[in-house]
């Protein structure tokens, strides 16, 4: 196949009933329990936006997925995604044998990089800035406290703390002289 034959398969993204989709067996991927909530937040707020990634086996008429297991489970764990969804799955298909599938599932898995804490920590100071309080920041972008205090922190900036209430864990007493010396 040339290059100018050659068509992105996110130009075919397709419906498919969800019972259709089946996990691969492969996928070393997972995915640590506030980030399954997170994302669940995610499509709960925004829908599927980006299709999971499929090779159509004609054999067992199934759609074994390639990428996005985790999208999938949401659908699979969430009854709300199911019905809003009406069942359906949003599919991209790839046509590809068995080994190249599994170095797409390992090319997907680690294009999806890290975050840049000092980014986050920008980020965290914008949404501060734009009047959004820690409860809103931790709901919407998955954050427990601590790291919102910890972003907080590394950015430097003490407008971030101005709403924060200080304990009294320590109050400062006098020495003697004898203790002084």
């Amino acid at each position: 196949m040339n290059e100018k034959e050659f068509r992105s398969p996110v130009y075919n993204v397709i419906s498919v009933p969800f019972e259709k989709v089946v996990p691969n067996t492969y996928n070393p991927n997972n995915v640590a329990p506030p980030e399954m909530k997170l994302l669940y937040d995610s499509i709960k707020e925004d829908g599927y936006t980006m299709p999971i990634v499929c090779y159509y086996s004609k054999k067992d008429d199934v759609y074994v997925i390639v990428d996005g297991f985790h999208r999938w489970r949401v659908m699979n764990e969430y009854p709300d995604i199911y019905e809003r969804e009406h069942g359906m799955l949003p599919v991209t298909i790839i046509d590809k044998p068995l080994s190249s599938r599994m170095a797409s599932t390992i090319r997907h898995n680690r294009a999806r990089g890290t975050h840049d804490v000092d980014l986050m920590g920008n980020i965290v100071r914008e949404l501060h800035e734009l009047g959004r309080s820690d409860a809103w920041i931790s709901k919407h972008l998955g954050m427990d406290k601590d790291e919102i205090l910890r972003l907080k922190q590394i950015t430097g900036l003490a407008a971030l703390f101005k709403d924060v209430k200080f304990g009294q864990a320590w109050q400062p007493i006098e020495a003697s002289e004898e203790e002084m010396v």
